[in-house]
């Protein structure tokens, strides 16, 4: 949905929801062909989902799965940047980033309207679950939870794994962030579906809902689609993932949902006039006790 007339203070969002392919410019090339119908039907800040240019490759720990890493800048970059220089538009982009030999992270790159990269945010917290063998690919970020200052707004990148730690929220939100994304994979294992995926995907999407309210701030998370199989060999059965791609309000309420299983530009406007006032009207900001903190920086406070 497109609000008619725009506003001072508003960002029109589109968000990404897509299945993923085997092929890499298969997927850059359906990324490119969302982005510009994006832009064409008016979004500003254009966000794909989490490592889009191919399927989840982390459901095994197998070498070769290094060769779809590629430089930031790069060719994705490369070819999504001239986008956003025509269309004057941002676009956030979750890459495999090969930053050296044995180098390897999670990668946001936040595209400018020049068409350069303007900024990057390396995931920070990286999982090692069944078939989500992230640990095994990438170094966990060191460039800290950041927020970009645009054209468009202040934009705080985090990705996936990111979104259930209140504490990377609430430092990007600190850091002048005013929409939050999260570039997602994340979904079922078949046969745990019927027993666990309602409470599954009811934990997931609440405890993004509850950092915008914490944080007086916008939230979008931006989810893939579609079965994609596990490995041969591997023993897995494959992830389904789940979609319903939202952005949520500073009162927690969700403006706009995708689907559970059809690819959808999800389109919003964002009213950032709208932090101001929900920051004053409950302002959790401004009672927070930094005094007495300290504890949070151990791993386990023991008696």
């Amino acid at each position: 949905m497109i609000s008619g007339g725009h506003k001072q203070g508003q960002t029109r969002l589109a968000l990404v929801q897509m299945r993923c392919s085997a092929n890499p410019d298969e997927n850059l090339d359906r990324a490119v062909q969302f982005v510009k119908q994006a832009a064409s039907d008016g979004a500003e800040v254009v966000c794909l989902p989490e490592l889009f240019r191919s399927r989840y490759f982390c459901q095994s720990e197998d070498h070769r799965n290094f060769d779809l890493a590629e430089s930031i800048p790069g060719p994705s970059t490369q070819r999504l940047g001239s986008i956003a220089r025509e269309a004057g538009i941002i676009v956030l982009a979750s890459l495999f980033e090969r930053r050296a030999a044995g180098l390897y992270h999670n990668t946001l790159a936040v595209i400018g309207t020049d068409g350069e990269v303007a900024g990057l945010y390396r995931k920070m917290h990286i999982p090692d679950d069944p078939f989500y063998y992230e640990k095994f690919y990438f170094t966990p970020g060191d460039l800290g939870f950041r927020s970009f200052a645009t054209k468009f707004g202040n934009i705080g990148t985090l990705v996936c794994w990111d979104q259930w730690y209140p504490e990377a929220a609430r430092l990007t939100a600190l850091a002048g962030a005013e929409v939050i994304f999260y570039p997602t994979a994340i979904g079922w294992h078949p046969s745990e579906k019927a027993e666990f995926g309602e409470a599954q995907h009811d934990a997931w999407e609440t405890i993004q809902r509850s950092h915008a309210i914490a944080n007086g701030c916008y939230v979008a998370s931006v989810n893939r689609i579609g079965h994609e199989p596990a490995p041969e060999g591997s023993g897995g059965e494959g992830i389904e993932f789940w979609g319903q791609t939202f952005l949520a309000g500073p009162d927690g309420h969700i403006i706009a949902k995708a689907p559970a299983n059809e690819e959808t530009i999800l389109h919003a406007t964002i009213d950032r006039d709208r932090i101001d006032v929900h920051r004053t009207h409950w302002p959790f900001l401004r009672d927070r006790r930094i005094d007495a903190y300290g504890d949070i920086e151990r791993r386990w406070r023991d008696t």
